[in-house]
């Protein structure tokens, strides 16, 4: 099973850009699609983006579009990145990185996604 550890967040103001970093280890991402949800406090794990299928574009949560990029290391195929741009307060929450299997491409449920990562801070102050 691959085990996942991210990095990146922190503190940031509104209109800030914060790169987030997940790393696979024991496995590569071959055999499954790596993406990234997110919790806020009080509320329930939502989906933020994942790698497309093969030259399927990434989905993208409706909030974050054209705000936040997802991508991934091709050359190793253990590195997967969200490049977050124009930061919000609502931004606010700890993010996690996951992998659903590429049978279940298309889902955005979190119940579908698996290995996810210990999580991290990100916050966004006004």
């Amino acid at each position: 099973q691959v085990h996942l550890v991210e990095s990146g967040g922190g503190f940031v103001q509104a209109g800030d850009s914060v790169r987030l970093s997940c790393v696979a280890s024991g496995r590569t991402f071959s055999d499954s699609l790596p993406g990234w949800f997110r919790q806020a406090p009080g509320k329930e794990r939502e989906f933020v983006a994942v790698i497309g299928w093969r030259d399927a574009s990434p989905l993208y949560a409706d909030s974050v579009k054209g705000r936040f990029t997802i991508s991934r290391d091709d050359a190793n195929n253990t590195v997967v990145y969200l490049q977050m741009t124009n930061l919000k307060p609502e931004d606010t929450a700890i993010y996690y990185c996951g992998t659903v299997s590429i049978s279940m491409y298309g889902s955005t449920l979190s119940r579908d996604f698996g290995s996810w990562s210990q999580g991290t801070q990100v916050n966004v102050s006004p």
